[in-house]
């Protein structure tokens, strides 16, 4: 199948005039690029040095001995579950060994970091 040359002519001039019309004159203002604005970039203040908490020491000594007391007044009750008796105020006991040594935790954590 051939093509005539006047067809391939036409469509030459066609696509040359396309090409011509979308080139920008010298003269021309181009628009504004719009792009993004530039990140915000966070910078943090540097923290000032902080003083080490203080902690109320006879205190401290106060719930360790507490809490000493507890543990030893535990284990006699612990041996006496093999032989069947449970103490009534076992789990009391428990509890506030519990409460205490997490309060102990929370007042020395601070100081380890």
């Amino acid at each position: 199948m051939r093509i005539p040359t006047a067809s391939l002519l036409f469509i030459l001039i066609g696509t040359s005039v396309s090409a011509i019309a979308q080139v920008v004159p010298s003269q021309a203002t181009v628009p504004p690029v719009y792009t993004q604005p530039p990140p915000t970039v966070y910078v943090p203040s540097y923290p000032t040095r902080t003083s080490t908490p203080r902690v109320d020491t006879a205190a401290l000594q106060r719930e360790a001995k507490e809490l000493l007391e507890l543990s030893q007044s535990v284990q006699p009750d612990i041996e006496s579950l093999k032989s069947g008796l449970l103490s009534k105020d076992l789990t009391d006991r428990l509890k506030r060994i519990e409460k205490i040594s997490k309060r102990l935790r929370s007042e020395i954590a601070p100081l380890g970091n």
